[in-house]
């Protein structure tokens, strides 16, 4: 038995190091293969690999359709979080494992795991992915930007979460921090022992976690989870959360007072996510204006679509022309449920141990400022350092979040 897990393991380290393109089929009682890939970050001209999904930037009216940031900044910003990379070329493994469904059984899920191709692991970094709209964004299915810090000596772990990859046909718990930070901890324990498995294990024990957008709640949440109850597996090392709605309540309630939103799909996402996840068993219809949960619920469930797409079909950023007057009634006992939900995931109500860097742009009218300015007020006296500045909208603070977490990590460890 010993000798056929040798050979097994023998012959995953030679499809990592050298096969592109190759699908591959292991039975690790941990994270599982299907699909093996060697991508190099910059081609040969400089420009980077279009294979590489890149951040998508709508315009100030977020009811037009998607806009691709130009992709001479985006080679120049990777440039810029690269530096003197280790190796171009990165093994891009997507995979599943089994991690837990909203009532804590077994549930088989996916997500994608980067290498450097050659060269020392220094640490693994747990990456939380911002909002996505569209399967085919899903980390299994793409190469995730946050990926190219695979190049700088890192394992970097992507999980989908419920609801994307594998786990497609079922509805996305948007913003339910429990099950996405046990979807990111599960990943995060089941790549592990893969990366012994193949020879690739990580120089440091202690990890990175880091998110922004929606993945900043639930990088707070992973921080919150994994300092609770994952001390010894997953230790911490550093944490960075970026533009994160970590106060459910305060934001919707923000939103519903501005009459504004600066990403309209989120108005069904957040009132679907909370009760799927919270299991309100709400009657939803009444949340929303006459026509608007049967279309949204069809753009959003059927994840053909990204998210500035299902933005442009809705065509409003209006709160009102979204969300129903009984959705903006706290009065009424449905949304009163709701509010507490909204409440219950919450991601500032535990005092942080590991260091932690929060960045978020004064001028982002994606996600309120109001969410940061709570942060810090939740955390004082904890060991967080604040970056909050005037860096454009959402998807241009997302790119100095990133340079800003590159340039740190260049500083731990280097």
């Amino acid at each position: 038995m010993k000798t056929i897990k040798l050979y097994i393991l023998l012959f995953v380290a030679l499809l990592v190091g050298c096969q592109q393109g190759e699908v591959l089929y292991v039975d690790f009682d941990t994270f599982h293969p299907t699909a093996i890939d060697e991508v190099p970050v910059f081609l040969e001209d400089g420009s980077m690999n279009p294979v590489i999904q890149m951040p998508e930037s709508a315009p100030e009216d977020s009811t037009q359709p998607r806009q691709r940031i130009a992709s001479t900044s985006i080679n120049e910003v990777a440039r810029n979080i690269l530096g003197s990379i280790k190796s171009n070329d990165v093994v891009q493994i997507a995979g599943t494992y089994t991690g837990h469904d909203l009532n804590g059984e077994p549930l088989l899920l996916s997500g994608k795991l980067l290498l450097p191709k050659s060269g020392a692991v220094k640490r693994m970094i747990l990456v939380c992915h911002y909002t996505i709209g569209a399967n085919s964004e899903a980390p299994s299915e793409t190469f995730p930007f946050e990926g190219i810090l695979a190049s700088k000596g890192y394992a970097v772990v992507v999980a989908d979460y419920i609801g994307y990859g594998i786990t497609r046909g079922m509805v996305h718990p948007y913003l339910h921090t429990e099950s996405t930070a046990q979807s990111v901890v599960d990943m995060g324990l089941a790549v592990l022992p893969y990366l012994d498995y193949i020879g690739r294990a990580p120089e440091f024990k202690e990890i990175i976690v880091f998110g922004y957008s929606q993945g900043g709640a639930a990088a707070l949440a992973t921080m919150r989870m994994l300092e609770k109850e994952y001390r010894k597996q997953l230790p911490l090392s550093h944490v960075y959360a970026g533009a994160g709605p970590y106060d459910m309540a305060q934001t919707f309630d923000f939103s519903i007072k501005e009459d504004k939103t600066g990403i309209p799909c989120a108005a069904p996402m957040i009132v679907q996510g909370m009760n799927v996840g919270e299991r309100l068993n709400l009657n939803m219809e009444k949340f929303f204006v006459p026509f608007m949960w049967k279309t949204c619920q069809d753009w959003i469930n059927s994840k053909e679509f990204t998210v500035a797409e299902i933005n442009h079909f809705i065509g409003t950023d209006k709160v009102s022309e979204i969300l129903s007057e009984y959705a903006r009634n706290k009065s009424n006992i449905e949304t009163a449920r709701l509010y507490k939900a909204l409440g219950r995931n919450s991601v500032l109500d535990f005092k942080p141990e590991a260091p932690l860097f929060l960045l978020h742009s004064k001028d982002d009218q994606t996600v309120p400022f109001i969410n940061s300015e709570l942060a810090e007020r939740s955390f004082k006296g904890c060991n967080v350092q604040y970056d909050f500045g005037h860096y454009g909208a959402h998807v241009q603070g997302f790119l100095r979040f990133l340079q800003t977490v590159s340039s740190q990590l260049d500083k731990i460890d280097d």
